[in-house]
């Protein structure tokens, strides 16, 4: 039987819940120890910054801290997250900054209104059937020629797989099937990074995409 798509978000927003003070301190300064990541982030906002089309959401924002990060980088963004645990951190964590509780595949925004999108390591929950329609959701929200930035956990040489997240359920992806969907919703390519485990992470191969809405497709 095929689990109900409200049945998944229910699972996921009470298991961040039930992890988000852990969570939070576990994760508050991960950037200091990853350049790479800083640098695509830097990249990213200055795209945000250049295009000038609108905010920049992050999406799947948990307790903030790239919201913040992005910030400090001169961009006017602002944090969407499924638990509503997370976003009282975020809150109480970052006052000067705007958290809402929310569900990627149907936000409160009009069409157009966001010049970037970032998805740090939040669609990896998603089951694989129901991605193409956060994708969707995605390029509605945003101004032709907005960015999306996706973080995730790749497979290498196997198809989308699930592994154990220890919070709940993700799955890691081919990076060129994860660009492929992408593509199919409306977005190309601008560039792609992956990088490997760092000491004391998970030994899976982290992946990034750069994508921008196709302005042709309006």
């Amino acid at each position: 039987m095929t689990e109900p798509s409200s049945s998944y978000l229910t699972t996921t927003a009470n298991a961040y819940d039930a992890v988000a003070a852990l969570y939070a301190d576990l994760v508050r300064n991960e950037l200091d120890e990853v350049p790479l990541d800083r640098g695509l982030l830097a990249a990213f906002a200055e795209l945000a910054r250049t295009h000038g089309a609108g905010p920049v959401a992050e999406l799947g924002c948990g307790p903030g801290r790239v919201t913040a990060h992005l910030r400090d980088l001169g961009v006017d963004v602002f944090g969407v997250d499924l638990s509503p645990v997370m976003i009282d951190i975020a809150r109480e964590t970052h006052p000067d900054l705007r958290f809402e509780v929310g569900s990627m595949d149907a936000l409160d925004l009009a069409d157009g209104v966001l010049g970037g999108i970032l998805s740090w390591y939040s669609v990896i929950h998603t089951p694989p059937r129901l991605l193409p329609a956060y994708f969707a959701e995605f390029r509605r929200v945003l101004a032709p020629g907005g960015h999306l930035l996706l973080g995730f956990f790749e497979a290498q040489d196997e198809p989308v797989t699930p592994f154990d997240h220890k919070v709940t359920t993700a799955y890691r992806w081919p990076i060129d099937d994860l660009a492929r969907l992408a593509g199919d919703a409306g977005f190309t390519e601008v560039g792609r990074m992956m990088r490997q485990p760092r000491e004391g992470e998970r030994p899976l191969r982290h992946g990034r995409l750069l994508m921008r809405k196709d302005e042709r497709l309006g």
